[in-house]
Order: C-alpha cells, then sequence, then structure tokens
C-alpha cells in the first residue's frame, strides 16, 4: 500500500500539469512539491478494507510558525498541534457505518525534533521551510461505507490552513480536488 501512495503523486502529474496550465498561475514554486502556506496537500487512498491518508503541510499552517521552538509558548505549541494530530478520527471525518479504526500513524517534522541532523544543517540557511507529514493507515470493516472523506474538522482545528489539495485513488479511479473551509468533503 505504500508504494500505491508514493506511485500517486507520478500518476496524477499528468492532471496537475493541465490544471496548472489551466489556472495560468505566476506564483514562482506552482507544482506537486511547493511549499505554500495556507496551503496543504493530502493523498488518499483507499485498497481494500485499508485506507491510507498522506498529510502534508507547512508548519505554519498548523503550529504558526517555522523555526525550532525554544521557548516555553512555542514547545507547548507544538507538543499541542502533534496532540491533535495523532487524533485522526477528530480531524479526518470517515462515515461512522464503515467502522474505521486506526491501524498506524506516523507524524515528522523537524519541529517535533525527531531529524536532529536535519535541524543543525537547516540553521546554516536563511529560507528555513519547516513540513509537517502525517501517514495514517485506516482499517475500515465496511469499506463500501466509505462514500466521502470530510476535511472540516482539520479546517476547523487548523485555520490557518486555506485549502487542501487532495489526490485520491479510490474503488471509482483516480481524482484529484482543490478543497476548503467551505467546500471540505470529497466523495470517493
Amino acid at each position: 500500500m505504500r508504494r500505491l501512495l508514493l506511485a500517486l503523486p507520478f500518476a496524477l502529474l499528468p492532471l496537475a500539469a493541465v490544471q496548472a496550465n489551466e489556472h495560468d498561475h505566476d506564483h514562482e514554486h506552482d507544482s506537486l512539491g511547493a511549499h505554500e502556506h495556507g496551503v496543504a496537500r493530502l493523498n488518499a487512498a483507499l485498497d481494500g478494507n485499508t485506507l491510507e491518508l498522506e498529510l502534508e503541510s507547512p508548519a505554519m499552517n498548523l503550529v504558526g510558525f517555522e523555526h525550532a521552538a525554544s521557548s516555553n509558548a512555542d514547545k507547548a505549541k507544538v507538543a499541542a498541534v502533534r496532540n491533535e494530530l495523532e487524533s485522526p478520527l477528530v480531524l479526518f471525518g470517515l462515515p461512522q457505518a464503515a467502522s474505521c479504526k486506526v491501524a498506524s500513524q506516523e507524524l515528522e517534522s523537524p519541529l517535533f525534533g525527531a531529524d536532529e541532523h536535519h535541524d543543525e544543517h537547516a540553521k546554516g540557511h536563511d529560507h528555513k521551510h519547516s513540513e509537517v507529514h502525517a501517514h495514517y493507515r485506516f482499517e475500515c470493516a465496511t469499506p463500501d461505507a466509505l462514500k466521502s472523506l470530510d476535511l472540516a474538522g482539520l479546517f476547523k482545528r487548523f485555520p490557518a490552513t486555506l485549502k487542501i489539495q487532495v489526490q485520491l485513488i479510490g474503488p471509482n479511479g483516480q481524482q484529484g480536488a482543490e478543497l476548503s473551509q467551505s467546500n471540505a468533503t470529497l466523495s470517493f
């Protein structure tokens, strides 16, 4: 399943290129992997009973800053955000009828202190862009009941996240969508 998620961005590159050409943005980093405040990316893949979600977001969207947490207030904020990311069933609205349980989760960010070597190396750079990566795997007893994914909880908890670019592989093939606070639900 991990291979499926890793292949997802490549499978949807033609779709992203078409959308970029249609919208003709003037952003200097207009690509699938761009670091843009207010914008997060979510890869979702449903395969049998397994649903995988991979969220990538600039730390600014979630924590409110990107520098290493040094003050007690900053450390408390990072800890609070990490704690909330450890409750994916609150952030991602999955239909109760699907009976999904969290099978595994991984959280990565330089702010969480997991990669000390990277932090030391990055301190020498003027423009440090801290990202938060969250990978969740759910086992769903009734995957046919997964008709939608509601991100309202994510937008509500992290209001600096203005839009989420979603790439989904599900029973009906692959699709891409851009969700916002006013349009927070994606149908499978």
